[in-house]
């Protein structure tokens, strides 16, 4: 009997030893690890400016003191206007213009405006200089409409996500995605980023604080957030596989029985 319940012995420890070697521990499922207990600050992470490019997507209002004198670049961009644009009761006008292939942006009155690698500041002062001699104080309100990210990856709502904001961390972009599932590594999640005219790819580890002050810890418009997977699988309390484990003993047992 003693040989038995040594071998018996054995085999459950190679069981419990393989399954448990596959377990992955509570803190790589944390974001922003530290280990002392008091508080750290960190610069903000600097945000340049968004450079325009073509396909780009432009809301631009303008407004006047001067009603009559901006119904008139109203009336110009009524064919604009009507394909998802508005018109306010002040003669202002709020069309979505799109970056030509050559960087270009059509407006009304004023014609094509050069805007490739510009930002919307410099674009806004370029517009009312140009409106100067048409209306009376022109004033431009410009916003970038096509603010795009995707999350792929391990993320409970994988997918294209629109924002509004003018600052999006790489922590909002998990929230749009529902956050990480139990499976996701938060050491080894990846960032793809077009940046003049080339991709570039770069690893972020979520669960250093130090990401609070990275240069890519804002987001920019159609970046691309790839989260891996773990190579170990997590076992919690609901979904350990207790049944599995008995009936794995059980039909080891009868067989060693079968056999002696």
């Amino acid at each position: 009997m003693l040989p038995f319940v040594k071998k018996y012995n054995i085999i459950l420890i190679v069981i419990l030893l393989s399954l448990f070697s596959g377990c992955v521990s509570q803190r790589d499922l944390e974001y922003l690890q530290k280990d002392e207990r008091t508080p750290k600050s960190f610069k903000e992470a600097d945000v340049p400016d968004y450079l325009l490019k073509p396909n780009d997507e432009l809301y631009i209002q303008v407004t006047s003191l001067d009603e009559a004198a901006s119904n008139v670049f109203t009336t110009a961009g009524n064919t604009q206007a009507n394909n998802g644009g508005s018109m306010d009761p002040y003669g202002a006008s709020l069309v979505s213009y799109s970056i030509n292939s050559k960087g270009y942006l059509l407006l009304p009155i004023i014609g094509n405006v050069y805007v490739k690698g510009k930002t919307l500041v410099q674009v806004r002062e370029m517009l009312q200089d140009s409106l100067i001699n048409i209306l009376s104080q022109p004033s431009v309100t410009i916003k970038l409409v096509n603010r795009y990210i995707s999350v792929l990856g391990e993320v409970k709502i994988p997918g294209h996500f629109a924002y509004a904001q003018e600052k999006l961390t790489i922590f909002d972009a998990l929230g749009l995605a529902g956050d990480l599932t139990r499976y996701s590594n938060r050491k080894d999640v990846i960032l793809t980023r077009n940046e003049n005219g080339k991709n570039m790819i770069v690893a972020l580890d979520l669960t250093r604080p130090e990401i609070l002050e990275s240069e890519y810890y804002y987001l920019r418009p159609n970046d691309l957030v790839i989260v891996k997977p773990l190579k170990k699988r997590v076992w919690g309390t609901p979904e350990f596989p207790f049944a599995l484990i008995l009936s794995t003993l059980t039909f080891t047992l009868l067989l060693y029985s079968y056999m002696n």
